[in-house]
């Protein structure tokens, strides 16, 4: 019975907001707790829920205090060369600017924390994307797959997860795994590719003036008739933006949310902004890097150390009372949305855990698995991982799945360290589970609804994570 509720719970989470018939932060809170009361547990569901809350509290302080710093970082323009390079190689070309989406989440995802990669590739490309009318789940879509892939690195989670539960080392389930990783991110960009050939056109191709080829930054200033409305249209019919009633990516017309917003919103890369601190460049990237390096080698707890972080560069770069205010009061919508995300995710995943529906929906998928399937593991783990990363936390798939699937393995001669590498396929679909905080940093300042974010991403995320499998056990590492 627990196994059945558990999936319909799940289910009826997933229809809901994808049929935005409630809102995420609401279904996430009460649905779990209607299915609390159905099966009998009513009672306990203020200790599931605390619980809940305790566990992903480091998470949200974490995820507060990073987009505190790296919205002050994106401020003070740390990223703005990044940002530069990326825009020259995108231009006004459609298929290029989601290509540079692929390309930029795949670099900043080498830190290893999604919220961060989300911060900033949506920083950095959303002005395109709205001043072109190009839809916004391409955007929010091949950052999160992207981000996926790259999130199997020792030092993003899954893997050193993976590498605990089973007692293996980090580096022999990564290093092997590497080739396959490597085709994921080639359909990624492929995936990319063949989204943006569908923007151009859609759109049409558009082309900038010499003094726009020059100093691309330009497309990110001005209002509604500003750089980018000098371009014209090569092909598609689409003038500068597109037809406003052309239809969007996720399969509906572009609407005033989509395409008619005010670009005076969102100005977080405006080169002439007041925030820039070029003079300060240096120490705020060697404090990045030394933040980072502190991650990674797991110096303090993260939450911590974004938290000095955080204060550190508010006090160097703003060390004004007011102009501190003003930048906490700028990100406060971000965190505020995100945090209250996760609390809420809190509800979600406490009384799925406190119930029991998780141990009995993995004991009911691994005692489905046939007997004959029994040396063929691997494969069967890869495939698991993409639903059950998809409707479980990473920590309970690795610490609790994981290692009975391991055990069964063992039993047929299947290696662990091959059952290991084959639970790191499901990522980039991972990426765009509702238990994951971060993808609601991507839909919150992409602003782009939940629904429509899975609706379109489910799919290609799931075929970039059958790549991975596919690769791995082509090159023998699976």
């Amino acid at each position: 019975m627990l196994t059945i509720l558990g999936f319909a719970m799940i289910a009826t989470f997933l229809v809901l907001i994808m049929m935005k018939k409630m809102s995420p932060i609401a279904a996430l809170v009460l649905i779990p707790a209607l299915f609390c009361v159905a099966v009998g547990q009513g009672a306990k569901l203020g200790d599931y829920v605390i619980e809940g809350v305790g566990t992903l509290a480091p998470t949200a302080a974490m995820l507060m205090f990073a987009i505190v710093y790296f919205g002050v970082m994106i401020d003070v323009g740390l990223f703005d060369p990044i940002v530069r390079g990326i825009l020259r190689f995108c231009k006004a070309d459609p298929m290029r600017i989601v290509i540079g989406t692929a390309l930029l989440a795949a670099i900043v995802s080498l830190d290893g924390d999604g919220s961060t990669t989300f911060m900033i590739t949506v920083s950095a490309m959303y002005p395109l994307y709205k001043r072109l009318k190009m839809s916004l789940v391409v955007m929010t879509g091949i950052a999160a797959t992207a981000n996926g892939v790259m999130n199997t690195l020792p030092w993003g989670g899954p893997t050193a997860r993976a590498a605990t539960a089973l007692k293996l080392d980090a580096g022999d389930i990564f290093v092997p795994m590497i080739p396959a990783l490597a085709v994921g991110l080639l359909a990624v960009i492929l995936l990319a590719w063949v989204l943006g050939r569908r923007e151009r056109k859609r759109l049409g191709m558009l082309t900038l003036d010499e003094v726009l080829v020059r100093e691309p930054e330009t497309v990110l200033v001005g209002t509604g008739g500003g750089a980018l409305a000098k371009g014209t249209a090569q092909a598609g019919g689409g003038g500068t933006g597109g037809t406003a009633d052309g239809p969007h990516e996720s399969g509906k017309p572009a609407g005033p949310d989509e395409s008619d917003e005010p670009d005076e919103e969102f100005k977080g890369l405006d080169p002439n902004r007041s925030t820039l601190r070029p003079r300060l460049y240096w120490f705020n990237a060697g404090l990045t890097v030394a933040l980072l390096a502190a991650m990674i080698l797991e110096l303090m707890p993260i939450p911590v150390l974004f938290l000095l972080g955080a204060a550190l560069a508010l006090t160097v770069n703003f060390p004004h009372m007011p102009d501190q205010r003003a930048r906490l009061a700028a990100h406060a919508d971000n965190v505020l949305n995100v945090s209250g995300m996760v609390f809420a995710a809190a509800v979600f995943t406490g009384v799925l855990t406190g119930t029991g529906m998780v141990e009995h929906m993995a004991d009911w998928l691994v005692g489905a698995i046939p007997e004959a399937m029994g040396p063929h593991m691997a494969l069967v783990t890869g495939l698991l991982s993409l639903p059950l990363t998809y409707f479980m936390s990473n920590d309970g798939f690795y610490f609790g799945v994981l290692p009975v699937l391991a055990e069964a393995g063992a039993a047929h001669g299947v290696s662990p360290l091959e059952i290991a590498r084959a639970s790191l396929v499901g990522q980039p679909l991972h990426m765009s589970s509702p238990l994951v905080p971060a993808v609601y940093v991507l839909v919150g300042m992409a602003k782009v609804e939940f629904g429509d974010h899975t609706r379109f991403t489910v799919k290609w995320a799931a075929l970039t994570s059958l790549v991975v499998l596919g690769a791995g056990i082509l090159f023998g590492i699976i």
